[in-house]
């Protein structure tokens, strides 16, 4: 890798970034973040709690904020909330700081792992798989435009997924 081995997981909601993360930082024998939880660290409240009272702008600028210290650090793995890939700033970042991969996931499997999930503000009106689809559709051009690796998350376990990235990682070298 690098001399910055940072590795940063993008993708959308449910697609396993955290936990894909976890066992990806423990195959590095690096640190694991996670920007949500960083946010939430930084703000002493939850995230469907600043949606509440900021809206989604003013909880994409303190993502912002938290990207931007998070991918300063060196030799790190971050998992991002996925609206990350949002602002060009936090594009930028992620991919000039580090190895960006997008855990890719269908419709259908986000609707069954968010279901069963902690609270999500942008599934909090109408149809969830409706409104899973059109999130979609805006960001995957926004996640496979600054992935290095691309890795699909549909029906496999999370072991199996980071075994994957560490091998292309290794793959890729420094």
């Amino acid at each position: 890798m690098r001399s910055n081995p940072n590795v940063f997981l993008i993708g959308p909601m449910g697609s396993g970034k955290t936990a894909v993360g976890r066992q990806v930082a423990r195959g590095l024998n690096l640190p694991f973040y996670d920007s949500d939880v960083e946010i939430e660290r930084r703000t002493g409240v939850d995230i469907p709690f600043i949606f509440d009272k900021e809206g989604e702008a003013g909880f994409r600028e303190r993502e912002r904020e938290a990207i931007a210290t998070l991918t300063a650090l060196q030799g790190i793995v971050l998992a991002t909330g996925g609206g990350a890939v949002l602002l060009p700033q936090n594009r930028q970042l992620l991919a000039a700081r580090g190895r960006v991969v997008y855990l890719q996931t269908s419709v259908v499997q986000q609707v069954h792992r968010v279901s069963h999930g902690r609270h999500r503000p942008l599934l909090n009106q109408g149809d969830p798989t409706e409104r899973l689809t059109q999130l979609l559709q805006a960001r995957a051009p926004l996640y496979a435009g600054i992935a290095d690796i691309t890795v699909s998350t549909d029906g496999r376990r999370v072991q199996v997924v980071a075994e994957q990235i560490l091998r292309e990682l290794a793959e890729m070298g420094p």
